[in-house]
């Protein structure tokens, strides 16, 4: 009898056992087969959601069967969804309903202009690129400005992070805010010192990051010469703001790589070697550090600048005609050099 009763107990153990192990492989077993990013936009169905699941789990019916019965096919969320391996299909139909879905990192350069920096954000959002324009130019208006175009001074030149399924207002509120927050009491007693206008700030910022290479070394320096040259009613001459001025002619889709004469007359008025002044707005997304550097410019006699080409990215300053024009004439023989056009 107590032979029977141990048989039975260790059958009933073992068949609970089988289908504990089938219910723990169904609900928190492994069924990742690759890793990967699964993208269900806003309006998907419940085959939608299967579909893009399937390349990356094993068993798409034990998948299918998980969400079913937590009402997968009702209840979730919109997002990016990042399948890892270990992950078990309980894991993957929670992580959906409750939108715990994986940000994008956003590369923000030095793009000449918003629309061109849209074009490439919007690759990795579920937005397409003609609707976050149309947003963003009301956004623009909502400010008092006319476009996309005059709200590249609220992005500065970082990584980002945000979820795929971001809108235009939410993407611009980051920078905005932002925007906002670098503009201290600090910076705007500085900004009122300065005498210039704070698109003016921005123009010149943009024109000393593209003098500099992005490099902090210089900016002062160049910040202070740029302001020399405004305050003796010089043209500014700077070779970036002709490139640019070339490139908004042909929609950025190529540029030069030397400047040469011919190029001097471009007519824009972005361009400082046809107009005098600062130019009306930046000629590229900018950084932190050309912001600050045009505000705590350093205090130099400086008017000429040429790139050093004994010291790759760094340039050679000076206030005398005779020295600049020496200095110009060894940069361009080492242009010439490498036949750099």
């Amino acid at each position: 009898m107590k032979k029977a009763v141990l048989i039975i107990v260790l059958l009933l153990i073992a068949i609970g056992g089988f289908f504990g192990f089938k219910f723990y492989k169904k609900n928190f077993g492994n069924n990742i087969k690759k890793d990967g990013y699964v993208l269900i936009p806003h309006g998907a169905d419940f085959k939608q959601i299967l579909d893009s699941a399937a390349r990356y789990i094993d068993n798409s019916a034990a998948f299918e069967s998980v969400a079913t019965e937590k009402n997968l096919q009702k209840t979730f969320k919109p997002g990016r969804y990042h399948f890892k391996k270990g992950m078990g299909n309980s894991n993957l139909v929670n992580m959906i309903k409750a939108g715990n879905q994986s940000e994008n990192s956003f590369r923000i350069g030095d793009f000449g202009d918003v629309y061109q920096m849209l074009g490439k954000v919007t690759r990795k959002t579920e937005i397409d690129s003609l609707k976050f324009v149309d947003e963003f130019n009301k956004i623009a208006v909502k400010k008092g400005y006319t476009s996309a175009e005059d709200l590249k001074k609220y992005f500065f030149i970082d990584t980002y992070n945000f979820y795929w399924t971001v809108t235009p207002s939410e993407f611009f509120k980051k920078f905005d805010d932002q925007y906002q927050e670098f503009w201290n009491t600090d910076r705007k007693a500085k900004e009122a010192l300065s005498g210039l206008s704070r698109d003016q700030i921005y123009a010149l910022a943009s024109i000393v990051f593209k003098e500099s290479g992005g490099k902090p070394d210089e900016m002062k320096t160049i910040a202070g010469l740029y302001l020399n040259r405004y305050k003796k009613d010089m043209k500014l001459q700077s070779d970036p703001t002709v490139i640019y001025a070339m490139n908004k002619q042909n929609n950025f889709k190529e540029s030069i790589k030397r400047v040469l004469y011919k190029h001097l007359s471009t007519p824009s008025p972005f361009n400082t070697y046809a107009q005098k002044g600062i130019p009306p707005g930046p000629i590229c997304i900018t950084d932190k550090n050309s912001v600050d550097a045009v505000l705590n410019s350093e205090k130099n006699s400086f008017i000429f600048m040429c790139a050093d080409p004994s010291r790759p990215g760094f340039h050679k300053f000076t206030d005398n005609a005779e020295e600049h024009a020496a200095n110009a004439k060894v940069y361009q023989e080492w242009l010439n050099s490498r036949n750099i056009k």
